[in-house]
């Protein structure tokens, strides 16, 4: 089997341009691996450039990290999936115009051989439960992002620590974890979009997925320009507005692959 590649370093910056001149607008996005890895971006970012001239660089990290440079006024916007951080980042005036953009859902993906019966359990707590009680190997990103986020609520909803001898803290993105999970023929949680473009390259299955409480929202944020006035944030408001509007919505619902639909648009 090949191997991903594991990616060292903590935060991937992309730059996507539709010009080559000197005097293009630039925008600085603070957001996900997984809207990177899944390939979203790259589909969505040349049709927006190309609309509006306006070149947007890429920050590709977790949730925690986006969140934390929005904070420092380091990007212009931020677009992430965890909404008790997001209503945070709003609420002490770090982030203005929060709006609902997509949504997509996490799996539990693990070895065919599924060592902990995870298939044939009811909600996802109850999966957890079942790793930890057999011991097996879960692969966490171990990494502050929203995946990591929404992992450690479930195992705060089994009352369990993940402190068992199978648990493995990594601290990478979503792709090097799914690689390491398929290496070690480890159990891990991941979004569906990150897994259905690293499907094919894992030994890996989905075990588990439809629980309510796998529900995974995207929010667009822009970072407040009363406290950071220095920030491009008309340039910002353009994208975001792009981004809600009926194209960006549409194209975010014909964003497929492998011929499955990754995310669901929902703006309102």
């Amino acid at each position: 089997m090949k191997a991903i590649p594991l990616t060292v370093a903590a935060l991937s910056i992309v730059s996507y341009s539709a010009s080559s001149a000197e005097d293009t607008t630039h925008i600085k996005l603070a957001t996900t691996t997984s809207t990177y890895h899944s390939g979203l971006l790259d589909y969505l970012l040349p049709e927006f450039e190309k609309d509006s001239g306006i070149k947007v660089d890429v920050l590709a990290a977790g949730t925690g990290k986006s969140l934390r440079m929005g904070e420092n006024g380091d990007v212009d916007l931020v677009m992430t999936h965890a909404p008790k951080a997001e209503a945070n980042f709003v609420e002490k005036g770090y982030g203005v115009l929060p709006r609902k953009l997509m949504y997509n859902d996490f799996v539990i993906v693990g070895p065919a051989s599924d060592p902990a019966k995870v298939e044939s359990q009811k909600a996802v707590a109850d999966v957890f439960k079942a790793i930890a009680t057999n011991n097996v190997t879960f692969v966490s990103r171990g990494d502050d992002s929203g995946t990591h986020k929404k992992e450690m609520g479930i195992w705060a909803q089994t009352k369990m620590e993940p402190n068992f001898g199978g648990y493995r803290s990594v601290g990478q993105g979503m792709g090097p974890t799914l690689n390491m999970a398929s290496e070690m023929q480890g159990y891990t949680m991941t979004d569906r979009g990150t897994w259905l473009a690293y499907q094919n390259k894992l030994d890996l299955k989905i075990l588990f997925q439809g629980d309510e409480n796998l529900f995974n929202p995207y929010q667009v944020i822009l970072v407040n320009p009363e406290r950071y006035p220095s920030i491009h944030y008309q340039a910002a408001k353009t994208f975001s507005d792009w981004l809600v509007n009926p194209k960006g919505q549409k194209l975010i619902n014909d964003f497929k692959l492998h011929g499955k639909q990754l995310f669901v648009a929902s703006a309102e």
